[in-house]
């Protein structure tokens, strides 16, 4: 089928490559049908554009490039929403916010994860505690255990 999206311009999309969020994404809900679209950079990111939406699309990445040690426990509803029989059955991506003033500054929502059963097509997004960062930075800075006052530019030495 063909599909117009105003970001990425026409598309030809493939009837089985159409994924479907029953419950829509947070803050989306009447948006439903996805598709997953490459990147046109060797980046490891991934665009999700709405086929119901098309003005709405996000940029996503697979967490464990974020944080190796990123995992989701996935509820029995969850697993019954997409028919998954075992988390194995699963693929898991995260959404990306990237700030237009400073890219290098983009941040991974690891408390609500994409997950996808590549099967039955049947997606949903998941709210994690409030103990995972919605803003996690994909490229820190400095060391993510440095206190704030680590932080804060050190005074130059006087020399004696």
């Amino acid at each position: 089928m063909k599909y117009t999206s105003s970001r990425l311009g026409t598309l030809d999309i493939k009837e089985e490559s159409v994924l479907t969020f029953p419950s829509g994404l947070l803050g989306f809900p009447e948006s439903r049908r996805y598709v997953i679209l490459d990147h046109d950079t060797a980046a490891p990111f991934k665009w999700l554009q709405s086929l119901d939406e098309p003005a709405l699309a996000f940029v996503i990445i697979d967490p464990d490039l974020v944080l190796t040690t990123y995992r989701v426990e996935v509820s029995a509803e969850a697993m019954a929403e997409v028919q998954a029989q075992g988390e194995e059955d699963l693929s898991t991506a995260v959404i990306l916010t990237i700030p237009s003033d400073d890219p290098s500054r983009i941040t991974a929502n690891l408390r609500g994860p994409l997950l996808m059963n590549p099967r039955t097509r049947l997606c949903k997004q998941v709210v994690l505690s409030d103990e995972v960062p919605t803003r996690h930075p994909l490229f820190p800075l400095t060391d993510p255990d440095a206190t704030a006052a680590d932080r804060l530019p050190q005074p130059a030495e006087c020399p004696a």
